[in-house]
C-alpha cells in the first residue's frame, strides 16, 4: 500500500468530521471572499463623501463577517482535536492489540522494540492531519475562492486563473514522489539513532569502558551522518519546491496586479475594485504561502503513515481458521517427523522430530545450547508452525483446532519472559477478578514467594519497575511461575523456569509442579537434574534431532 493510500484510508474512517470540517472551510472561505467585495462598496460610498445607511449596514455585515468565520475556525478546532483523539486511541489499541498476535515468520526479520517506538509516528500525525485539515485545506479553498473572484471582475480573470490552478498542480505533483521517498529516508535514520541510543543506555554498564564508549560514539556518528543525509536530500526538494512557489508568487502577484492596472487604466474595473482585487491578491499570496509550509508536513505525515503501516501490515496468526475447541478434553499432542527452519535460513534448526505427549504427563527436554529445544517448546506450543511434518492435537490436525482457544488452555515461560512495570499483584493476576485472595497466598506458599512478599512494606500491592529492576532473578522466577499457575491451564511449557532459584527452594517447587494431582501437563526445558527424576518422560535433543 502506498503512502498516500495510507493517508486516504486514514481520512476515510472519519469521513463524517471531514465532511464537516471543509463544510466550514467552505463557509469561512465563502464569507472571508466576500469581505473584499463588502469593503469595495463601502470605499465606493466613501467616494461620494457623506455617511449613509447603507454604509453602516455594510460596516457592520463585514464585521459580522469576521466573527462568523472566527465561530467557525472554532468549530473546526473542536472536530480536530476530537479526530486527534481518535487517532491516538486507534493506534494505541491497533498496538496493543497486534503485538501478541503477530505471525513469528512476519515477526522475526524485525526487533519488537523498534516497531513499538513507531508508535511515536502517532503523535506526528495527530498534529499533521489536524494541521493539514485546517490550514491547508483552507488555503487551497482560499486559493480556488480567490481566483474564481477575480474571474467575476473580468473574464480575462477566469484564463489567468486557470494557469495559476495548473502551474500549482505542477509544482506539487513534481515534488511529491521525492519528497516522500527521501522524508521515509531521514525517518529511518532517526529511527535507529534512537534505537542505538536505546541499546547504550540498556547496557550503560558496558559502555563504561574507554573502548567501548569509543565504538558506541563512533557508531551513533556513522547513523547521525546517515540522518543528516538523509535530511540533507529531503530539504533539497523543499528547496526545489520553495524556489518554484516563489517563482509561482512573482508571477501570480506581477500578473494580476498588471492585468488589475491595465483594466483600470481602461476604465473597465473601478478603484473600488481594484482595491477589492489587491486584498484577493494578499489572500492567494498568503494561501500560497501555507501551501508551501505544508507540503513538508504533509511529506512527514505520509512518512509516519508508512512506519506505523510497517506494524499494521504485519500478518497476525490465523485465528478464525481452527473450528474445534479443546472444551473439557484432554489435551494429547503427537508429532510425525517435525522440522523447521527460521524464515531467513536454508539450514534446519530441528530435523524430523516424531513424539507424544499424553495429557497428565511430565516431560523434560534436554540437550546442548543450541540443539533444537526452544524451538521445540515453541512448535508444541503453537508459537511457530511446522516448515515439514506433522503435529497433531487430539489425533486431528493442529490447524483444525482454534489457536486463541487452544493458548487460553495453555501457560508458557520463555527465557525472555519478565516483569512488566505495575504492582506485583497486577503481575501475577493481571487484574483477573475471577483469582481469589486465598487462592493467590495458596499458591505462592506452594511456590516459595510468599515469604518474600511478607518481607515488604505494601505486600502485593508493591510498585514494581519495568524488566524487575528492583527484584532478584529468583523472586522474578517465581512470580512468572505464579502468574503461570493462576492462569489455570491444562498444559504449561517452561524454559529454564528455575534457574536463579536457591537449591532447596527449587526442588520444593518442582516437587510441586510435577506432583501427580496437578492438573496440567507439563514441558520443560531445564538442566537441572532434580527435573529428570520428578518427570515420567524425557527427551535428549542433538543438533537438532531426538537422541534415544
Amino acid at each position: 500500500m502506498t503512502p498516500f493510500k495510507r493517508f486516504r484510508g486514514l481520512l476515510k474512517v472519519d469521513k463524517k468530521d471531514i465532511y464537516q470540517i471543509f463544510l466550514y472551510s467552505i463557509l469561512a472561505g465563502v464569507i472571508s471572499l466576500s469581505l473584499p467585495l463588502g469593503i469595495q462598496s463601502i470605499v465606493n460610498f466613501l467616494q461620494a463623501g457623506k455617511v449613509s445607511t447603507s454604509w453602516i449596514v455594510l460596516v457592520i455585515i463585514v464585521v459580522l463577517g469576521v466573527a462568523m468565520v472566527g465561530v467557525f475556525r472554532i468549530m473546526q478546532y473542536r472536530i480536530t482535536e476530537n479526530l486527534q483523539q481518535k487517532i491516538f486511541v486507534r493506534s494505541s489499541f491497533e498496538f496493543a492489540y497486534r503485538f501478541p498476535k503477530m505471525k513469528f515468520s512476519k515477526l522475526y526479520p524485525y526487533l519488537p522494540e523498534e516497531l513499538a517506538n513507531r508508535f511515536f509516528d502517532t503523535l506526528n500525525v495527530q498534529k499533521g492531519v489536524s494541521k493539514l485539515l485546517l490550514d491547508i485545506s483552507g488555503a487551497a479553498l482560499q486559493v480556488i475562492f480567490g481566483i474564481i473572484l477575480l474571474s467575476l471582475y473580468h473574464s480575462f480573470f477566469i484564463l489567468f486563473g486557470m494557469m495559476l490552478i495548473v502551474l500549482l498542480y505542477l509544482i506539487f505533483r513534481l515534488n511529491f514522489s521525492s519528497g516522500v521517498a527521501t522524508s521515509l529516508k531521514e525517518s529511518n535514520y532517526k529511527y535507529k539513532v534512537a534505537h542505538w541510543l536505546q541499546e547504550i543506555a540498556r547496557n550503560h554498564m558496558s559502555f563504561k569502558n574507554k573502548r567501548v564508549f569509543n565504538f558506541s560514539l563512533d557508531k551513533n556518528d556513522d547513523l547521525v551522518g546517515g540522518y543528516l543525509k538523509g535530511r540533507e536530500s529531503h530539504f533539497d526538494i523543499l528547496r526545489r519546491q520553495f524556489i518554484q512557489l516563489t517563482g509561482f508568487k512573482v508571477l501570480m502577484t506581477a500578473g494580476l496586479l498588471i492585468i488589475g492596472g491595465l483594466l483600470v487604466l481602461n476604465q473597465q474595473m473601478n478603484i473600488g475594485q481594484f482595491v477589492a482585487a489587491e486584498i484577493i491578491i494578499l489572500n492567494i499570496t498568503n494561501a500560497v504561502e501555507k501551501l508551501f509550509s505544508g507540503t513538508e508536513l504533509f511529506y512527514d505525515v505520509l512518512a509516519s503513515l508508512e512506519k506505523i503501516g510497517k506494524v499494521m501490515d504485519i500478518e497476525l496468526d490465523a485465528e478464525e481458521e481452527g473450528q474445534y475447541k479443546l472444551n473439557e478434553k484432554p489435551i494429547a499432542i503427537e508429532t510425525r517427523g517435525l522440522s523447521y527452519k527460521f524464515p531467513d535460513s536454508d539450514q534446519f534448526v530441528l530435523k524430523d522430530v516424531s513424539m507424544e505427549i499424553a495429557q497428565g504427563d511430565r516431560i523434560l527436554i534436554e540437550g546442548p545450547n543450541g540443539s533444537g529445544k526452544t524451538t521445540l517448546a515453541r512448535l508444541l506450543s503453537r508459537v511457530i508452525e511446522p516448515t515439514e511434518g506433522m503435529l497433531y492435537i487430539n489425533g486431528t490436525n493442529y490447524k483444525k483446532y482454534s489457536l486463541e482457544d487452544f493458548r487460553f488452555n495453555i501457560s508458557t515461560i520463555n527465557v525472555n519472559d519478565n516483569v512488566f512495570e505495575g504492582t506485583i499483584l497486577e503481575n501475577i493476576t493481571c487484574k483477573n477478578p475471577d483469582i481469589s485472595l486465598a487462592r493467590i497466598v495458596s499458591v505462592m506458599e506452594d511456590l516459595k514467594l510468599a515469604e518474600y512478599i511478607k518481607s515488604l512494606p505494601n505486600g502485593l500491592d508493591t510498585k514494581v519497575h519495568s524488566g524487575g529492576k528492583q527484584l532478584s532473578s529468583s523472586i522474578v522466577e517465581k512470580i512468572l511461575l505464579v502468574r503461570c499457575v493462576l492462569s489455570d491451564p491444562r498444559m504449561i511449557f517452561l524454559e529454564e523456569p528455575l534457574e536463579n532459584v536457591d537449591k532447596d527452594s527449587a526442588k520444593e517447587i518442582i516437587d510441586y509442579m510435577t506432583a501427580k494431582d496437578k492438573p496440567w501437563t507439563l514441558v520443560v526445558i531445564s538442566k537441572n537434574p532434580y527435573w529428570k527424576s520428578k518427570c515420567n518422560k524425557s527427551f535428549y535433543m542433538e543438533q537438532g534431532t531426538l537422541k534415544n
